[in-house]
């Protein structure tokens, strides 16, 4: 009995001594995570694929977390490291600001912002902007002869927008477009963000809000109308990561930045498409660009 005990001893001696000293039986790592839409969770891949492939760093992967609200909580509060946002939903969404429309100054702005209220860093901008856009069915573009926005508020008294129900509220949303360009349409029909393309090819609605590099714009043939008066802000998307993790692991910032300006609209929607409709696996998918790009073996 009293060789078990000292036994136990021995063990618990050794638990609290690991417990005060991280790393005894536990890796260091890092988190990555992403939002919950395919875009953001290939992106996510990317970010953690070209991690582990580059560094000794034990990567682990909480993808399709949330929101914007939850996805900084998790960096702002340590529960992960990094994922890729939008400098748009930066400076709209957290900083709930807007008027500015130059890529550059909203990124100077969302950069400066970050750091100092969250100690969190915006890396190089990955090179596409998926910003809001209009979509319609090629029947009514060419039944109304629609190319931009401003063609689309001359006749929206006689459609009906299937958007998503944040758009419908939003100031850089409908609210906006109310009052920049004058769209009044005949009816709103708010549906989740996944159903207005299938609400719009069914014909329950005329026109959708869309993200300008979604796959689905390709799957199902839509035109995209220009924002000619550029009410629209960009939402240049951007590696973001705690300034701690940057500072313990500084090889990051060089290695993550090699993606930096890879990635242009055209090449976004069909990394899109191929998760949106071909139903590819979204880790696959970013794991074969960075082969394609030479970032991994």
């Amino acid at each position: 009995m009293k060789k078990t005990m000292k036994f136990f001893a021995l063990v618990l001696s050794l638990v609290m001594i690991c417990g005060a000293f991280a790393g005894c039986g536990n890796e260091e790592k890092i988190v990555v995570t992403s939002k919950n839409f395919n875009e953001s969770i290939i992106l996510g891949h990317m970010l953690a694929s070209l991690i582990e492939n580059n560094t000794d760093i034990n990567v682990e992967r909480k993808m399709n977390l949330g929101g914007t609200k939850v996805a900084l909580e998790a960096l702002n509060s340590g529960g992960a490291d990094m994922y890729v946002d939008y400098t748009g939903t930066g400076y709209v969404n957290i900083m709930k600001q807007s008027g500015e429309t130059d890529p550059d100054k909203i990124y100077d702005l969302v950069s400066d912002y970050y750091q100092t209220e969250f100690k969190i860093t915006w890396l190089e901008p990955l090179g596409f902007n998926n910003t809001y856009a209009m979509a319609i069915r090629k029947d009514t573009a060419e039944k109304y002869n629609l190319k931009t926005c401003s063609d689309l508020a001359e006749v929206s008294g006689e459609l009906i927008l299937g958007s998503t129900f944040e758009f419908a509220e939003r100031p850089d949303g409908y609210l906006g477009l109310q009052e920049v360009y004058g769209m009044n349409f005949k009816d709103i029909k708010s549906v989740d963000g996944g159903l207005r393309y299938q609400a719009l090819a069914n014909g329950n609605s005329d026109v959708i809000d869309a993200f300008s590099t979604e796959g689905l714009l390709k799957a199902f043939e839509l035109v995209v109308l220009e924002d000619d008066k550029n009410f629209f802000p960009p939402y240049y998307a951007v590696p973001i990561v705690r300034t701690e993790t940057l500072e313990k692991y500084p090889q990051l910032k060089d290695l993550i930045n090699k993606l930096g300006g890879m990635i242009d609209e055209d090449t976004m929607i069909e990394l899109n498409y191929k998760v949106d409709k071909l139903e590819e696996d979204p880790r696959d998918v970013a794991e074969n660009f960075l082969k394609e790009k030479g970032l991994i073996e």
